[in-house]
């Protein structure tokens, strides 16, 4: 498997500006195809509680165009080249990107540096602010996503980690533009962002232009606050008119993205609950009692989390709770040799297929620089995972117990 992906013969280049402005690539002259991504290390985890949202509603008027560049311009313009660009926000950072042949890349990279200024007019502020509500509204109709913002806002209390990427009905409609640029101002700074490359790339050619672009963006030392508190935790239900299901979610804390345990973690929720041939998938779903039981790893920057999920028949909703707690205690003694060999055929055959899409190293690129500030290579990554052991996945469950603090239900009204 390492030997295929190192036969792509995909290079590593880093390049910092003046600025402080990084430019890292992976290229390699027989992709067919390049991406390339401006990662800016901002999202609801730095923003002020008054200000949540800020740092999604900025992705949207990134779009409204820059000096020079109208909204209209700019979607003409990724349409000429044939580009496949977007946009999204996280807790922790905010990316907009494009997917283009080869010799378009020299043109969405000049697009995307030049929104990365934009205007930010009063009248486009007015009229997207009336967009986000909407999108506000749309989400409060999809139950797994209420209950998920509801489960993070009790697992972490008052702490800026428990924002909302969208923010909330309230603080964006109290959001006024001057409050916008100073957030803009302070961190979409040269020094808080990378640009990631991949693909038939010409770095060389790619720094002089994005140095041409960028070279000007000022620094302003900005930081993140790099403090995670204990979680809060607690049991809560939730009652909606529109739900004909019952829904769960739990949270227990996990390794961070900096953790080198990271991997054992990552594989050990897989063991519990991948979407085929886990224990919840044999446990609930193929004997009927849920109709999905999942299991995941979510590491972020500074602490991570373990996070399960089922929806069922309400009247049975607590039945399988019962079942899953019973899962996950008995997980770390029943762990085989058996588990590991099948999950990591099945992380070789993933990473095989991303490692063929220049848009899939791009995007793998950007948010492991901009969450670690260093490169691992995928034939690295792939070499820590084969290096994972029963011991190791051992180990994980006895030092993050799959023992829930936040335990939160999702049931129709009565």
């Amino acid at each position: 498997m390492r030997n295929r992906l190192r036969a792509m013969s995909y290079t590593f280049r880093h390049h910092t500006l003046a600025n402080g402005l990084t430019i890292i690539a992976e290229s390699s002259p027989s992709a067919h195809s390049a991406a390339v991504g401006f990662f800016v290390k901002t999202g609801a985890r730095d923003e002020s509680t008054r200000d949540m949202g800020v740092s999604h509603f900025l992705e949207h008027m990134m779009f409204k165009g820059a000096e020079g560049l109208s909204a209209e311009d700019l979607n003409r313009a990724f349409d000429e080249i044939g580009a496949r660009n977007n946009a999204f926000t996280s807790n922790e950072m905010t990316c907009f990107y494009a997917h283009t042949l080869p010799e378009a890349l020299p043109r969405a990279t000049e697009l995307l540096g030049r929104m990365l200024r934009p205007s930010l007019r009063q009248e486009d502020f007015d009229t997207e602010k009336n967009v986000i509500l909407e999108e506000i509204a749309m989400y409060k109709d999809i139950p797994s996503f209420v209950l998920f913002e509801a489960a993070v806002e009790k697992h972490f209390g008052a702490h800026p980690l428990a924002h909302r990427v969208l923010g909330t009905t309230d603080s964006i409609t109290a959001l006024p533009r001057d409050r916008m640029r100073a957030y803009f101002d302070a961190r979409y700074a040269a020094d808080n962002t990378a640009v990631a490359l991949a693909g038939r790339v010409d770095f060389d050619a790619a720094c002089r232009q994005v140095d041409s672009l960028c070279g000007g963006w000022a620094a302003t030392g900005v930081s993140r606050d790099p403090a995670v508190p204990p979680p809060v935790g607690g049991e809560f239900t939730q009652r909606m008119d529109s739900v004909n299901r019952g829904y769960l979610i739990a949270m227990a804390p996990a390794p961070s993205a900096s953790d080198d345990r990271r991997y054992a973690a990552a594989l050990l929720a897989a063991i519990l609950g991948s979407s085929d041939n886990s224990r919840f998938h044999w446990a609930l779903v193929e004997p009927g009692l849920a109709e999905s039981a999942q299991a995941s790893f979510d590491p972020h920057d500074g602490y991570g989390e373990f996070i399960v999920f089922a929806a069922a028949d309400p009247d049975r909703l607590d039945e399988v709770w019962d079942v899953m707690q019973r899962e996950m205690a008995t997980l770390r003694d029943s762990l085989q040799e058996s588990d590991l060999a099948r999950l990591r055929a099945k992380v070789a055959t993933a990473a095989t297929l991303s490692g063929e899409r220049p848009l899939d190293r791009m995007q793998r690129l950007g948010r492991l620089w901009t969450t670690l500030g260093r490169y691992q290579s995928l034939d690295e990554e792939l070499d820590c995972i084969n290096a994972v052991t029963l011991d190791d996945l051992r180990a994980v469950a006895d030092t993050w117990p799959l023992s829930m603090v936040t335990v939160g239900r999702l049931l129709p009204k009565v």
